[in-house]
């Protein structure tokens, strides 16, 4: 028995967007599509500007496929963008990488030493 139910509202990556819909992503086993239709009750233009590939979005489950593990979804009657302050966005590597861990490590390793310091024995030794 799955834990989708139709009529449940739950949280999705956006996965895709293609002119008839968005496609959502919920978990590693269950994916959805939001039907251009059920974006909103006004004419849909672009579809971008409604989401973004990477958003985490709330959807309302309008149908469950179970053999196909796949969802029909709806964003049209939620607010499927509340508590969304954030977008997925790469982690940028600076030019310095680990130079500044290398540079610190030896002062870290003599100060703990002077303090008589077992942190590593905590740590790796337990």
């Amino acid at each position: 028995m799955t834990k989708y139910k139709k009529g449940k509202v739950v949280k999705g990556s956006v996965t895709g967007i293609e002119s008839y819909g968005i496609f959502v992503s919920l978990d590693e086993f269950y994916s959805g599509l939001i039907h251009i239709s059920e974006i909103s009750h006004n004419y849909v233009k672009n579809i971008t500007d409604f989401v973004t590939i990477g958003d985490i979005i709330y959807t309302e489950i309008i149908d469950v496929d179970e053999k196909l593990s796949q969802l029909k979804l709806s964003i049209k009657n939620i607010d499927y963008k509340k508590n969304n302050n954030f977008k997925r966005r790469k982690i940028k590597e600076t030019s310095l990488g680990f130079k500044s861990l290398e540079k610190k490590l030896p002062s870290w390793i003599k100060e703990n030493i002077r303090k008589g310091s077992n942190f590593i024995d905590k740590q790796f030794y337990k």
